[in-house]
């Protein structure tokens, strides 16, 4: 009887002993996961606010702004110089251009099929193209009897880019300019008539190879 005694002393200081532990984990447990979620106990005296959760805002995408005609300027010299010390074929001076800043004056037939004679509106330059022809933003693919075709290619803030088709009428003839011009180097420099000066445009403007 004394044994059955004791053992049961036991049994119930054991039982005591684990309801104890357990109730101290709990107890423990609740301010751990209340201090891991970042809220903590509430004040019973303010009045509740629920959390709002903000959206992320998405970034828009857009266009790249192309450096001035300057700073691309001196970027193709830099690039000839690099090419002639390394023996390479140099770029062309298109390449500095964008299509915005060019307008078609002339389209004609040579050995290698349809060319084209475009104005770099900026420098007031001139330069014969033929398909394939690249400018900053874009490509010459066609030349019809009386338009460009380009590919154009636009440039997003995100690394993107995304292509177009861009069509490049050629310039109408002004009568009143074309004369004025005409004129003006018959009396400087004693040309031919107005028909030759004009036919022989194309001929005398210089190529790029």
């Amino acid at each position: 009887m004394k044994h059955y005694n004791r053992n049961l002393r036991y049994i119930t200081r054991a039982a005591l002993l684990l309801v104890a532990v357990a109730i101290s984990g709990a107890v423990f447990a609740t301010p751990a996961q209340q201090a891991k979620k970042g809220t903590g106990p509430r004040d019973p005296f303010v009045p509740y606010k629920p959390v709002l959760r903000t959206k992320a805002q998405k970034v828009v995408a857009m266009p790249v702004t192309p450096p001035p005609i300057q700073a691309r300027i001196d970027k193709y010299k830099a690039q000839k110089l690099e090419a002639m010390r390394a023996q390479m074929p140099a770029p062309k001076p298109t390449t500095a251009l964008l299509l915005s800043e060019m307008q078609v004056i002339g389209i004609f037939r040579t050995p290698r099929g349809y060319a084209a004679m475009v104005e770099a509106t900026p420098i007031k330059l001139s330069y014969t193209v033929y398909p394939g022809e690249q400018f900053y933003d874009g490509q010459l693919v066609a030349i019809e009897e009386n338009r460009l075709v380009f590919r154009r290619e636009t440039r997003y803030t995100d690394g993107k880019s995304q292509m177009n088709v861009e069509i490049k009428p050629l310039r109408q003839a002004n009568a009143v300019s074309d004369s004025m011009a005409v004129t003006r180097s018959g009396d400087d420099k004693g040309a031919a008539p107005a028909t030759n000066a004009t036919a022989a445009a194309p001929s005398a403007s210089p190529e790029n190879k």
